[in-house]
């Protein structure tokens, strides 16, 4: 099959859920081949609520809440891909290819705000999909989702790795005035080249940079995540990477090493293969001397951050980053105090 330019996946891999799958057999004519080359398409989805409750120890979330399931930008690792099998979809094309819209989230968003029981925490955009990925510059779903958490005065945080945030600046700027906000930029890369194949749809490092110069200059509290991190393709960058987001602002930086469960396993394989067939192999194997062997880590306080020689040294060539380039900056403590429910009957009406 040809390469699919514009595609970070170049496969579906079959739905864990269906007992039958559709192979391609001996193709005689064009007509029977599969169509990857479709557009993207939006289909609107109504759950019952919106704001997600993590459980998860090492994702340093209480709540999170995701407007858009899949996601166009076509990140190879995506952990969020598995997701799409419960769509009876697959983790592959499909999730960047079919995306699912809550054009509801707003009001939910605001009945799970004014439940009595409910006490003012941090809500992330996104746990899963990227909140600003291109569908929202339409649909303006995360605005309408910040809109309403301005109004409640609850604390958020965001990640993403599109320059679309920057059409909320003043939103984000009324937010952070009272300590209600956190921005986290994905800085993976800033090798073109690279970032086209493994996040084909995605802003470049120099546009991530130029966000996190943004908001920085306007007051919003913004870090960079440098992650995931793949032994072999990208760990290398890891001092210019910070050092280059301390230069425009940044606060803080995280990371995680690339840890490939479900079908995000096949996915990125036949991907690494095809993009990097020298070294394929090699990259396979720091990553799985990363986790114990594998690639699909489920170890809660492993599978982040990984462990063995590999890891460490990964570690330890971050962390010594973050004490040359950003030892004298950290991100302020939320505010909780500004916490209301405005016209809380009337807003209670709509249910």
């Amino acid at each position: 099959m040809e390469y699919i330019k514009g595609r970070g996946a170049q496969i579906n891999t079959p739905n864990r859920f269906h007992e039958n799958r559709t192979i391609l057999g001996d193709v005689e004519a064009l007509d029977e081949l599969p169509n990857h080359s479709i557009a993207t398409k939006v289909r609107m989805e109504y759950p019952k609520s919106i704001v997600n409750k993590v459980d998860s120890p090492d994702t340093h979330m209480v709540y999170s809440m995701n407007p858009y399931q899949g996601c166009e930008h076509g990140c190879i690792y995506c952990y969020a891909r598995n997701t799409h099998n419960y769509y009876g979809l697959s983790a592959g094309l499909d999730f960047e290819q079919q995306i699912f819209a809550k054009p509801d989230a707003p009001l939910l968003l605001k009945k799970f705000l004014n439940k009595k029981s409910y006490r003012s925490k941090v809500i992330s955009l996104s746990g899963n999909t990227d909140c600003y990925q291109p569908i929202e510059s339409k649909l303006r779903i995360t605005r309408s989702l910040l809109e309403t958490l301005l109004e409640y005065r609850n604390p958020v945080s965001i990640i993403t790795k599109n320059e679309l945030i920057l059409r909320d600046i003043e939103i984000l700027k009324q937010l952070a005035e009272m300590n209600l906000v956190q921005v986290m930029i994905s800085l993976t890369t800033l090798n073109d080249a690279l970032r086209r194949k493994m996040e084909p749809r995605t802003s470049t490092g120099v546009n991530r940079l130029k966000i996190v110069e943004k908001l920085s200059e306007n007051g919003i509290p913004v870090g960079v995540m440098t992650a995931p991190l793949i032994p072999g393709l990208n760990t290398e960058e890891i001092p210019a990477l910070i050092k280059a987001a301390a230069e425009h602002g940044a606060k803080s930086a995280g990371y995680i090493i690339a840890r490939l469960n479900g079908d995000v396993r096949e996915i990125f394989h036949d991907w690494l293969n095809k993009n990097f067939p020298d070294r394929a192999d090699k990259v396979w194997h720091q990553l799985q001397s990363c986790h114990g062997g594998t690639v699909s880590d489920h170890r809660v306080g492993k599978r982040m951050k990984g462990e063995g020689s590999i890891a460490s040294a990964i570690q330890q060539l971050h962390r010594i980053s973050v004490k040359k380039y950003l030892s004298d900056r950290s991100m302020p403590e939320y505010s909780y105090n500004f916490f209301r429910r405005p016209n809380s009957n009337s807003q209670l009406e709509l249910f």
